[in-house]
């Protein structure tokens, strides 16, 4: 059941969701705005082709030049070069009342940290590199690309745990997206305690 705690504070509180390709990020993101309609999405634009099967906004999908371009315009709150594409944050402007979650990759994670000290970093995980391993393929990425993706999720998970507030482990989808949300109420109550 959706949450019904808007968010009361002027300035919206920031939700980031790290961890390496094949940990399910972008279904526990879309189960987690399901769960709480009170989360925006701030949708990110890289320049990677869409997979076989993936949905059409789970990306805003563009070209190098368009992206440089809105780069040099200083439109991304974050944006990093990963496995040879590019992936960016548009500066987010949500509706009123709402938090923001970001699904990014780590060196993304660390620019929002730069800029918004107060947001929170959750590492995605896997329950095994082998299931990893098996969620990549059923995605379609070829072989090459799949060990390349293990490859860099060790770094990424290393790397992730130096900046992660929280760890949640994928292995059942309904717990580890009831854990998140648990971290979002949580988050909200310490920000209220803060102003009361």
């Amino acid at each position: 059941m959706p949450s019904s705690s808007a968010s009361p504070f002027a300035e919206p509180g920031i939700l980031v969701l790290i961890g390496p390709g094949g940990t399910g990020k972008g279904t526990v993101a879309g189960r987690l705005l399901d769960g709480d309609r009170n989360l925006w999405l701030s949708r990110s634009w890289t320049t990677r082709e869409r997979r076989d099967g993936e949905d059409e906004d789970a990306y805003v999908f563009v070209d190098r030049p368009s992206f440089e371009a809105h780069a040099e315009r200083d439109g991304f709150i974050e944006w990093a070069e990963f496995l040879g594409n590019l992936y960016g944050t548009p500066i987010p402007v949500p509706p009123p009342g709402r938090d923001v979650l970001l699904e990014i990759e780590v060196e993304g994670a660390r620019q929002i940290l730069a800029r918004h000290p107060d947001a929170r970093v959750v590492l995605l995980l896997p329950p095994s590199e082998e299931v990893q391993e098996e969620r990549l393929r059923r995605r379609g990425d070829p072989e090459h690309h799949v060990q390349r993706r293990l490859e860099e999720g060790r770094v990424e998970v290393a790397q992730g745990r130096q900046i992660a507030h929280h760890e949640v482990v994928n292995d059942d989808l309904e717990q580890a997206v009831s854990d998140i949300l648990g971290i979002v109420e949580a988050l909200r109550r310490g920000r209220s305690a803060e102003t009361t």
